[in-house]
């Protein structure tokens, strides 16, 4: 009867280690999905890399790539990548969390213990990513259990399908059985390529980015897990010295190579032209695999398919995934909007795509006539032609700037030629001006064309000079009266610039 307290205690205590993700652990005992086995597939395919069960593994999440990488050590100490897995759901956007419910997935580096494994999680098979670590804490980053789990349901972690999740599940447990006192899980926001660096090279979080990279790079060129430390508030990599806490640790001589090479790149794609973007999602996404048949074939392969990638294939077909049962998608209408790329600036601020032409104004119009503005801004000249009498009324109206300026709104300098409407309208008031006696006296008839050398002479600021233009009126004596109101009416009508703005709006 003495022992029933200690037994209680003890179920308590492994209710509390497996259900830290808060999800809905039972602590009643282990089901049977946690104890399945690897799929005989998946042990085929050690066989063929010569991998073992037992063998310690790690973990690499890449977000916008969707994709979460198992990787085996092999006898020889270095890691081999076994299998990748398409993540269902992620949320948030790409960067690091830094707060409790901002629906972010974590980006760092992170350790993953026998205790985070959690059997009994609402979402089918889970584990704790191990958020906040030292970094986080040192940063000021607050919140907790971050999941890695199934059921493609995500506010903050990262969703697999069951069958995935159940897989990468017994693939740690067995570790773990095999001797592996914790697994390295290593989350990026992309594959930490020169490509991306220098596309990204203006988000707010390129500096954290820089630092997550040289932790990828120390990986990729010696493929053993990386020691993480600490220097102040940033991350430190290397051997056993960047544990102990050196804030300089020994960089290996493969590292050093690769991460010079990868700098030489991101300035030839920065000289080249390469635009500075940033992504965005309405709520995170999933991987492509997911959307079944509406997808194009060209989007069904993972980026970890790339000729860069020295592994070989992987051993499923996409459609397999596409037919995997996702139950209630988190917010689907997210997923639906897709990834934005925005072009930003050095400051990380939006640009311009393409700039718009200039919605033309007056004062817009007026500027360019004071700075001289090419002929082709302003309204295609009409050609003069000497038989139309309409170039009269025109010269008279160019003579008179405030004529001009009444005409046509001070939408043109002063040179401007004049429209064709405004010759049309010019026409019709001089025909109704002139009656048909000035069309009968060979008097009447030169005095227009005398008045228009004398109104164009002047043009430049003179006045035209009305005796002139009169005197052909005066030669007959027999009608002086007549000839003398007609001479009158008419310099006034042609001549005169004032007398041919006031007509010409009437029509």
């Amino acid at each position: 009867m003495a022992m029933r307290p200690l037994v209680a205690a003890g179920f308590a205590l492994l209710a509390l280690s497996l259900g830290a993700c808060q999800d809905g652990s039972t602590g009643g005992g282990v089901p049977l999905r946690a104890l399945a086995p690897v799929p005989p597939k998946t042990l085929a395919l050690m066989a063929q890399k010569g991998m073992s069960q037992s063998d310690p593994i790690l973990i690499r999440a890449y977000k916008r790539e969707a994709e979460m990488e198992v990787w085996k050590r092999g006898t020889n100490g270095q890691y081999a990548l076994l299998k990748t897995f398409p993540i269902c759901r992620w949320s948030g956007q790409l960067g690091p969390k830094t707060k409790q419910g901002d629906r972010q997935a974590p980006e760092g580096f992170y350790t993953v213990t026998p205790g985070q494994m959690n059997p009994n999680s609402s979402y089918y098979l889970s584990f704790d990513t191990g958020y906040p670590n030292a970094y986080d804490r040192a940063n000021g980053r607050t919140g907790n259990y971050i999941m890695v789990h199934g059921t493609c349901s995500s506010s903050g972690c990262f969703a697999m399908t069951d069958e995935s999740m159940g897989e990468i599940y017994a693939l740690a447990r067995d570790s773990f059985a095999g001797g592996q006192r914790a697994f390295q899980f290593q989350s990026y926001p992309f594959r930490m390529t020169a490509t991306n660096i220098a596309k990204f090279r203006n988000d707010p979080n390129a500096p954290f980015w820089k630092n997550l990279k040289e932790g990828s790079d120390y990986f990729e060129a010696l493929r053993e897990e990386p020691r993480v430390g600490l220097c102040g508030t940033k991350y430190v990599f290397g051997g056993a010295d960047a544990a102990a806490g050196s804030c300089t640790p020994k960089v290996e001589p493969q590292v050093a190579e690769k991460r010079e090479r990868d700098n030489r790149e991101i300035a030839d794609l920065i000289a080249k032209g390469a635009p500075a973007t940033r992504l965005v999602y309405d709520d995170g996404s999933q991987n492509p695999v997911f959307r079944g048949p509406q997808t194009p074939a060209s989007t069904l392969t993972f980026a970890s398919l790339g000729k860069s990638n020295p592994e070989p294939e992987l051993p499923y077909d996409p459609k397999e995934y596409a037919q995997h049962k996702l139950g209630d998608v988190s917010r689907p209408e997210s997923l639906a909007a897709g990834e934005r790329e925005i072009e930003v600036d050095a400051k990380g601020r939006p640009v311009m795509m393409a700039a718009a032409a200039p919605i033309p104004t007056k004062a817009a119009a007026a500027n360019l006539a004071r700075k001289g503005a090419a002929p082709s801004a302003r309204p295609e000249p009409v050609v003069a032609e000497p038989a139309k009498p309409a170039r009269v009324m025109v010269a008279d109206a160019e003579g008179d700037p405030a004529a001009y300026k009444t005409l046509m709104g001070n939408l043109f300098s002063n040179g401007a030629p004049a429209t064709p409407a405004a010759d049309a309208a010019t026409v019709p008031a001089v025909a109704a001006a002139e009656p048909e006696p000035v069309a009968a006296k060979p008097a009447a008839k030169s005095a227009p064309a005398k008045a228009a050398h004398a109104a164009l002479a002047p043009a430049k600021g003179g006045k035209p000079d009305e005796d002139k233009a009169a005197k052909p009126a005066h030669k007959t004596a027999s009608a002086a009266m007549t000839a003398s109101a007609k001479t009158t009416a008419s310099p006034k009508t042609i001549a005169s610039p004032k007398t041919t703005g006031s007509t010409t709006p009437k029509n």
